[in-house]
């Protein structure tokens, strides 16, 4: 045989040992937990079908372009139930053999899951942001890419403290969720030195969503709300039911910025950012969808492509060795937000910036210059190893 068909012969074999002529299947889900709520302040912020679902559509597709060079062939299903049905269709996951699911729950909803799926199936929690999940009630089965409350409170305290408007009117809300935040925002000032001078609760009578009443609370109830508060440079609304922080903006008795949950808002992604590559990836989620990314694409996005660098730089996709290599010091991921990601080993928490914005730009990246850690700025953003409860990471 000449040397000329000996050498194909090895390169036919080398070829055939690189890209396997059987893909190996590495199959994930999106799980969204739909829980009824009243219809949103602006019409604007109604919700699409496909929320969530888009984004891990772009994640898988990213996965894919991969996988056909790697011998992997990524598939994934999603799927949208109702609160009570949440346990019923993670066990057919499970049945269908989905071992890698990205979740967007309440953190109860999440909790539960987490319980009911044990030890062989890996959630990526793409939308709970209970401090609590990263803390006292963390579960070692469960990875977090949404951002905590915490990391969300510290960015915008951060950025007060960057702009000297350390004095601040916290107006918080009337549902669970929003004493929730309103306490994690009373931490976060107390951890970079700003002083919350007064406190309000504004209580959801059923008439501040969108409502033909509404007008009557913007114009009459909000500025007499609002009078008579002690000096501040900025308010500060926890309104995570999305009830009231809305209307704040330029109907305060004081002329004051609002930031929180109006005006001035940390958010994991916004269609309008634009630095890092941002553009390009808007564009094609765009393409996709003909629709602008929300939070819940962009992390179900994240869930999707954690997946795909820890099987594609292993070369394993059972959940446990995708969990080990996403924790580990080799795991980091691209994300179009100026900086690597990474996890934090002793809760599960994907190190993230958070973007602030007004709606139409993006104002500023927390940290913050000049905040620094022994270890990384993110992690001056939300609870940090020290502080941490959390005991199922061993760390």
């Amino acid at each position: 045989m000449s040397n000329r068909w000996l050498t194909l012969a090895a390169f036919s074999v080398a070829m055939l040992a690189a890209f396997p002529l059987r893909a190996a299947e590495v199959k994930t889900a999106v799980l969204r937990i739909d829980r009824v709520v009243g219809p949103p302040i602006s019409r604007l912020d109604a919700p699409p079908a496909d929320l969530g679902f888009a984004g891990g559509t772009l994640g898988n597709e990213d996965n894919r372009t991969t996988g056909a060079f790697t011998g992997m062939e990524y598939t994934l299903k999603t799927q949208a139930v109702a609160p009570e049905q949440a346990g019923a269709a993670l066990d057919a996951l499970k049945a269908e053999g989905i071992g890698l699911i990205a979740v967007i729950a309440e953190g109860d909803t999440l909790k539960a899951l987490s319980d009911r799926a044990g030890p062989e199936v890996l959630l990526l929690n793409a939308g709970a942001r209970d401090d609590t999940l990263r803390d006292a009630d963390c579960r070692a089965n469960v990875l977090h890419v949404s951002p905590s409350r915490s990391m969300l409170s510290d960015s915008i305290v951060q950025f007060l403290m960057w702009k000297k408007w350390s004095r601040i009117l916290l107006i918080h809300g009337s549902h669970p969720e929003d004493r929730l935040l309103a306490d994690s925002y009373r931490k976060s000032a107390v951890k970079f030195g700003a002083k919350i001078v007064e406190e309000r609760e504004f209580v959801d009578t059923g008439g501040g969503r969108r409502t033909d009443t509404g007008h009557v609370m913007v114009q009459k109830q909000i500025p007499v709300f609002t009078q008579e508060a002690e000096e501040h440079d900025v308010i500060v609304a926890a309104d995570e039911a999305g009830v009231f922080a809305p209307y704040l903006p330029y109907h305060t008795w004081d002329p004051r910025p609002v930031a929180g949950s109006a005006g001035l808002r940390p958010v994991s992604w916004h269609a309008a950012h634009e630095s890092w590559g941002a553009t390009q990836f808007q564009g094609r989620f765009e393409k996709l969808t003909g629709r602008n990314m929300r939070e819940e694409d962009y992390q179900a996005w994240l869930a999707m492509r954690v997946i795909g660098e820890a099987v594609t730089r292993s070369g394993k996709a059972d959940p446990a060795s995708v969990r080990a290599y996403a924790l580990s010091a080799d795991f980091e991921l691209a994300a179009f937000k100026g900086q690597k990601l990474t996890f934090r080993p002793w809760n599960g928490q994907l190190r993230q910036p958070i973007l602030l914005t007004d709606g139409r730009v993006t104002v500023s990246v927390s940290p913050q210059d000049g905040y620094l850690h022994q270890h990384s700025p993110l992690d001056t953003l939300g609870i940090d190893a020290p502080e941490t409860a959390c005991q199922a990471f061993g760390e």
